[in-house]
This record gives C-alpha cells, structure tokens and sequence, in this order.
C-alpha cells in the first residue's frame, strides 16, 4: 500500500487522533520523571506538544516546577526553558491524567533479591491509570521488560475498565534508548523502536514518537519491541563479559588487553571494541538479560550464554579487589586489612550522578568486609543516597580531592574514569593507584605506582 492507502485503512478515530498530532494539539502525560521521562519531556516541549510530567516523588515535582534538575547532566536552565514556554508542568496529581491525551510510563523495572522481574512499579502505574483511562487515549510503555508485558501485564489492567484495546483506547511499546551523559546522542538524536497492540495504535504511536526523535522504526508487535531492547542490552552484556575474561586471561600472561583492544579495533570489519571494567552498572546492562532468561524458562529454555555473561561480570567487582590486595602486598608490604582505601568514581559510568547498580557500590562493600577502611571521591556524587541494595552506605560524603587527602590513603582505586579527574595529578600523588578503566595511561599518566586491574 502507499502512505495515503495506510492511512485510508485506518480507523476514523485513529486518523483524528493522528491529525491532532501533527497540528501539536495533543496534550501528553509522562509517568515518572527521572533519567528517561524528563529528557522526554522536555524533546517533547521543544516539539511544540503541551506536556504534563507524573511523579510521586513531591519533592522532586516541587523543584520541577521552580525549574531545579535533580538530574547533573540535564542543566536547570533546560527545565526553566521547558516551564517558560508554559507547556510543561509536574504534578503529584494523577487524576489529571484524564487530560492528557497519551500516558508515557517511564518508571524503573528492577529484579527483585532473587533476581527475578520486579514489575511492581509497572503494574502500580497501570493500575493508577486504569481508572482515569479514557477512550481515544494512547498508552506506551517505554520500561524495559520481557516480551509479552505489554500484552500479558497492561492489556487485561485497562480492560477490565470495560474499554476495548486498539478500539476504545490504544496501547504501545516504546523502548527507551537513553545514555545518560553521551554528547553525541541526545534522546531526539536517537531512533525509536515502536510496537503498537493493533494497526491503529500503531500507526497512533508512531506518528506521535515521529514528532520526537529523528526516526522511528515501527515494528509488528509490541513483544517484538520489548524483545529488540532486550537483544541491544544482551548484546553488550555478553561482549563485556567477553572481554573481561580475556581480561583476566592476558593479565596471567602479561599482557595489557587494552593495548590489545586498542590494535584490534584498527580492524575496518568484523571487529566492534568493547572495554573491561570492574563490573556492570547502570540500570539497563546489569539487569536486563535477567528478564529475558526469567521468561525463557516458561518456554523451558535455560540461557546458558546469558547467564554465563552475568556470572563472569558479576564476579568482577571480588576480582578487582583481589588485584588491589595484590598490589598492597607486593608494594606496600602490607594486606588489605586496616588499609585506607579511596574508590575514585562512585556512578556507574563516567559524567554522570548515576549510581544504579553501581560495581563501585559493591566495592566497598567487599573491600571493608577485607577490614579495610573505605572512603570515595566523586565529583558527581556528594553524597550517597538511599538504595534498595546498599542502604548501609547511604549519607557517606565523597572525600577531598588535594594532594593531602590523596598521600593519606594506602592505595587509590579508579573505579569510575570521569573527564573531570586530574588523573596525572593522582598518578603523581596517591602512593599505589589500581585503575580498572585504564584512565592513568589514555591521560599519559601511566607510571610506576599505577596497577591495572
């Protein structure tokens, strides 16, 4: 068919809501406004669409609306911008979401203790809408989840309201695609994958997402959808692991798998570098293949490949630790037990206040279960907050960056390689530096006190 025969074959409604779209009269409402729904809202405000951002966090809406970002990446004047144009605002209130013409769920999908999907704030949110869901609304999902959440979780939630999907109101996936702290790919830069529960949500969806980014990418199904951002995190997931093995492997035999990476990738085919590090972070890499071997198991298929990826980067934070005690034995002549430790980088990757599923995190944990003293310096995180995992080192502050501060320390361990850290400085300062992110040589700063790990 051609564009004008797709759209001929839509419903009325579909086509009115579609129509809507294009002339930014339809109003959109965002669920959870955190390191995927404010970058969201606010491509959507720069659009031209009037939005409302949900939260139940009423401090957080409360520096919203003064045009505070909690978030150190997303400058404050971005939301005062937003908020000037007098078509964004935040509220605590979800009863208006019966003014809004699309809901956007963009709320955390964690694993529980067991490392099994913890929907409960997806299913929350459903069942926050179901009540207040209209006809001719659209619903996207943008959480990662397994294939089939869509369909199995969302669907039988709204209908049991009495509406009918795809007739009464419309449902989609949209997976989000964020990097916080990437320069290069902002969230309008990066293409959207779309998968509607019918032809007109759909077509609904991905009008609406076409207004957003610089290209969408409709697919057949929203279990479809679900699955391709499941396949992008698996994929570096297993290559990490990949790589940090070899890690281990050339650092037996003496050799430096950054040298080695470095060369490989001169490599113009075949060859696509990823770097080892002291174990995952972040809310996506970490977590995500777990939702997919989590569902295979109803079909009666083990992931051995993805569970063998976690495995390997999962122990990587107790290897790191095993280097610094060799390190502190074979320079300091001293064990790691009454050591004074400094983790440098506390987030989860580099130029951000990111600490989900932080190995930094992790890290202290086991270095002071070793009877060391631990202390982090990160400019990014002053403080720790509160975590579901770690909550034991909620409120520690980072340490003082200066030449005292740093000779003080046993050994210094770079954790996470922010821009902003003068690591010639360190090299030259800190007694023994172990650098897990190769951050002391890419800085010509690779000497004599400095340990890769």
């Amino acid at each position: 068919m051609s564009g004008s025969e797709d759209a001929l074959a839509l419903g009325s409604e579909a086509r009115a809501i579609i129509d809507r779209i294009n002339d930014r009269s339809f109003k959109i409402g965002i669920i959870g406004l955190g390191y995927v729904g404010i970058p969201l809202a606010l491509v959507a405000v720069r659009a031209g669409f009037p939005v409302v951002g949900f939260d139940i966090d009423a401090p957080r809406v409360g520096e919203l609306n003064k045009g505070v970002s909690l978030i150190k990446h997303i400058p404050s004047t971005d939301i005062a911008e937003a908020l000037a144009t007098g078509r964004f605002a935040a509220t605590t209130d979800f009863d208006r979401i019966k003014d809004v013409d699309a809901v956007i769920i963009c709320v955390p999908t964690p694993l529980t203790r067991n490392r099994e999907p913890d929907l409960s704030f997806v299913e929350g949110t459903a069942r926050s809408i179901a009540p207040r869901l209209r006809k001719g609304q659209l619903v996207s999902l943008e959480s990662t989840t397994y294939p089939g959440t869509t369909d199995e979780i969302l669907r039988p939630i709204f209908e049991a309201t009495g509406l009918k999907s795809d007739k009464d109101f419309y449902l989609a996936f949209s997976p989000e695609r964020e990097d916080p702290g990437n320069a290069n790919f902002a969230t309008k830069a990066i293409p959207k994958v779309v998968g509607g529960d019918g032809r007109d949500a759909l077509a609904i969806a991905n009008a609406l997402y076409s207004k957003l980014v610089v290209k969408t990418v409709p697919v057949s199904s929203t279990a479809t959808a679900e699955a391709v951002k499941l396949t992008e995190n698996i994929f570096r997931s297993v290559n990490i692991a990949l790589v940090n093995e070899l890690k281990t492997i050339y650092s037996a035999m003496g050799i430096d798998v950054w040298e080695v990476i470095d060369a490989a990738k001169t490599k113009p085919f075949g060859f696509m570098p990823f770097y080892p590090g002291p174990g995952l972070g972040g809310h996506c890499i970490p977590i995500d293949p777990f939702y997919l071997s989590w569902k295979a198991r109803e079909y009666e298929i083990t992931t051995k490949f993805i569970e063998l990826a976690g495995e390997i980067n999962r122990a990587m934070p107790r290897m790191v630790v095993e280097k610094l005690t060799e390190a502190l034995d074979q320079r300091a002549s001293r064990g790691l037990n009454g050591s004074r430790i400094l983790i440098v980088g506390l987030a989860y990757k580099k130029n951000v206040d990111d600490i989900r599923e932080s190995p930094s995190l992790r890290l202290i944990e086991i270095i002071e279960e070793r009877g060391a003293k631990v202390d982090y310096y990160d400019p990014y995180v002053p403080v720790i907050p509160m975590t579901r995992e770690h909550a034991a080192l909620a409120g520690r502050q980072s340490a003082s960056f200066d030449a005292t501060s740093l000779a003080s320390y046993d050994a210094v361990l770079i954790a996470t390689d922010h821009d902003s850290v003068d690591y010639p400085f360190l090299a030259k300062t800190a007694k023994i530096v172990v650098d897990t992110r190769n951050a002391c040589a890419r800085n010509g700063a690779l000497a004599a006190n400095v340990v890769k790990a």
